[in-house]
């Protein structure tokens, strides 16, 4: 009769219990940024909310790379990052633009920070089930860090140079709504992630990317915005663009 003991039990039977501390800090800290954002929205304090989630971007960012250079890449921190995602570019930038101007709209207010709340899931769904498949230059559809750094870019604008909220609510309401539907879009946004930067670049790059520091450092609030703006609008203009050259070329090849 052959009895297994304990000893005879292999190492690969054991799964291994806990999770990695140090990518799992950075996406914690993306979380707290978006929540301490989110309450500092409920105290007045729109200029503190808007900048935490631009810093819950900054550590987004971060968490997955040091994942990756750590080797400590798990299914756990794939979820929890998602997650994670979703209260600071999801429902922290909806209930800051509500806090800050949207609640005056009524229920057109709530209707639009609620299109945005649901876009962004929608958005980390799709983009959870699609990573292994999807083209790795472009993002199908407005990332929702984008998305979350253009309102926000907003917010903080209109915090920074003193201006009643009131001033905003039109655009506030485009730019949320916009914003929630660029995310579920079928529209091509430059992931980036094939940009070389081992490799050379013309001059004229390091001294765009000189004066584009110094622009951030003079006014870093319109500065960000207008950058992620042109980022939200590249999705359609590159559509625009990719549909009408298509039109000539089927133009150009028919028969005369």
């Amino acid at each position: 009769m052959n009895i297994e003991t304990p000893e005879a039990k292999t190492p690969e039977a054991r799964r291994p219990r806990g999770i990695y501390l140090l990518p799992n800090l950075f996406t914690t800290a993306a979380l707290f940024a978006g929540f301490y954002g989110t309450v500092a929205a409920m105290n007045g304090r729109f200029e503190a909310a808007a900048v935490a989630v631009f810093v819950a971007m900054v550590l987004d960012g971060l968490d997955g790379r040091v994942a990756r250079l750590t080797h400590t890449e798990t299914e756990f921190g794939v979820q929890y990052d998602s997650l994670a995602d979703m209260v600071s570019f999801g429902v922290a930038p909806a209930l800051i633009m509500y806090q800050w101007v949207l609640s005056g709209m009524g229920k057109l207010g709530w209707l639009a920070a609620f299109v945005y709340a649901a876009g962004a899931a929608l958005r980390l769904a799709r983009f959870n089930t699609q990573v292994g498949s999807a083209d790795k230059r472009y993002f199908l559809g407005l990332p929702s860090p984008s998305a979350a750094a253009v309102t926000m870019g907003l917010v903080w604008v209109g915090a920074d140079q003193g201006v009643a909220p009131a001033a905003f609510t039109l655009p506030a309401f485009v730019l949320t709504l916009g914003a929630g539907l660029l995310m579920v879009s079928n529209f091509l946004f430059h992931s980036f992630k094939k940009v070389d930067l081992r490799g050379k670049v013309p001059f004229v790059v390091v001294i765009v990317m000189v004066l584009a520091f110094a622009l951030i450092n003079l006014q870093a609030p319109m500065a960000l915005f207008g950058g992620f703006l042109i980022y939200t609008l590249s999705g359609p203009t590159l559509s625009i663009v990719r549909w009408r050259a298509r039109v000539r070329r089927r133009r150009g090849g028919e028969p005369g």
